[in-house]
């Protein structure tokens, strides 16, 4: 389920983080669905369970996950309109994302049509506008 780098500069525990958010925003994990335990997840990966817990507990600061004592981790489903400060770290890297495409000599236009590429069709994105 999960492939990290162990060569990467970037530590295995933030690896994890991203690839679970992945996994969240992509909806490969469900809202509710169970996490591996920690142990396990650590045995597969062949790393240290603190380091799984690291992970878990990040995600959990940052809103995808949330922990039932005695159960383990689990998918936190989205609840629109709760989101504000994400959302606002978002929009501020969209900022700096735009800008260095325009930078790079893309013109608005074209970066209006890569974003409407990204959009499922049924949420108002046609990938043949």
């Amino acid at each position: 389920m999960f492939e990290l780098d162990l060569r990467s500069r970037a530590p295995v525990y933030e690896q994890l983080v991203e690839k679970i958010k992945e996994l969240i925003i992509y909806n490969v994990l469900k809202p509710d669905q169970q996490l591996p335990a920690v142990r396990v997840l650590a045995g597969e990966l062949t790393i240290n369970p603190n380091t799984i817990q690291k992970a878990y507990r990040e995600l959990e600061h940052r809103g995808y996950i949330y922990s039932v004592p005695g159960k383990g981790s689990f998918v936190k489903p989205a609840v629109p309109g709760n989101n504000t400060a994400r959302l606002r770290a978002l929009e501020d890297e969209l900022a700096k994302i735009v800008s260095e495409m325009l930078y790079l000599g893309v013109t608005p236009q074209e970066i209006i049509t890569r974003i409407k590429m990204q959009l499922p069709e049924d949420e108002g994105g046609k990938r043949d506008d």
